[in-house]
């Protein structure tokens, strides 16, 4: 399932899920471009994956997707070093273990949550991925190939987490909205989420979840290979569950058990609209 002649620019790509999609990228013979916040963690990730590599073969980008410039300068860093973009994979995002160390556990009130608070969430889980896509399309549609894969999260999150699960509806809607705009454009936009609590920093060590029940942020590596393969091709507006992928099976039978269609499309039909 070899890609050599393709790139991936991965958001938040310095540690935990991001570093994992970004290894299994790597080891699936594509070159890799990683954009994170963290400048050293993200040197770092890059410098190790070289090494063990022997080639130059990933590249680190320090920006805050929040920031309309720094998305635009990493897709310009991306193609000026690779000649490409072809996998996006939005994952850089903020969640509630910084907002306090409990509070995957003591979930924040309503008066916890003030408008900064807000504005920073959103800015990062949902206007960086506009931003970072709207900047990637450009050299997709060029090539007229393309794959944009979001992590948003699981709908248990999304219904009792504020202000992450409401950032992350958002991005889940979005998802689907981009999917339909881009259909026929050999461009695919998918959902990728590992299905509960992962074990990485972006969950606090005072969340009351024991690291050692929580997923492996490896589990990401399987679909995400198979995502920004051809193999893939024709795939676009479905959700994958990480957690749910069985890499005993074939890819294309590990996708029907794992996959489902972004967001609620069943409400949709409930909807009275003028003819």
């Amino acid at each position: 399932m070899s890609e050599p002649s393709r790139t991936a620019l991965v958001t938040g790509g310095a540690g935990g899920i991001g570093s994992a999609m970004a290894e299994a990228l790597i080891d699936d013979g594509l070159a890799v471009a990683i954009l994170d916040i963290d400048e050293q963690a993200a040197a770092g990730v890059a410098a190790q994956i070289n090494a063990r590599c022997g080639a130059e073969r990933v590249i680190a980008i320090a920006g805050d997707v929040a920031d309309e410039g720094c998305c635009n300068d990493a897709v310009a860093a991306c193609v000026d070093r690779f000649g490409s973009v072809d996998v996006l994979v939005n994952n850089a995002g903020i969640g509630v273990s910084s907002i306090r160390p409990d509070a995957e556990r003591n979930h924040p009130s309503i008066e916890e949550i003030d408008r900064a608070l807000w504005d920073r969430f959103f800015a990062v889980n949902v206007t960086g991925p506009l931003l970072m896509v709207r900047a990637a399309l450009a050299p997709m549609r060029a090539r007229g190939w393309g794959r944009i894969v979001n992590n948003t999260t699981s709908f248990f999150t999304m219904l009792r987490v504020l202000p992450y699960g409401a950032s992350k509806s958002a991005l889940e809607s979005m998802s689907a909205i981009w999917a339909k705009e881009l259909e026929g454009t050999g461009i695919s936009v998918n959902v990728l989420v590992p299905g509960g609590p992962t074990d990485t920093p972006f969950v606090g060590d005072d969340s009351g979840i024991p690291r050692d029940k929580m997923l492996r942020p490896a589990i990401m590596g399987p679909p995400m290979r198979w995502l920004a393969s051809t193999a893939s091709d024709g795939v676009t507006g479905q959700r994958f569950v990480a957690a749910l992928w069985d890499a005993g099976l074939d890819d294309a039978r590990a996708a029907k058990a794992a996959g489902a269609p972004i967001g609620w499309p069943d409400l949709a039909k409930t909807v009275v609209w003028p003819d």
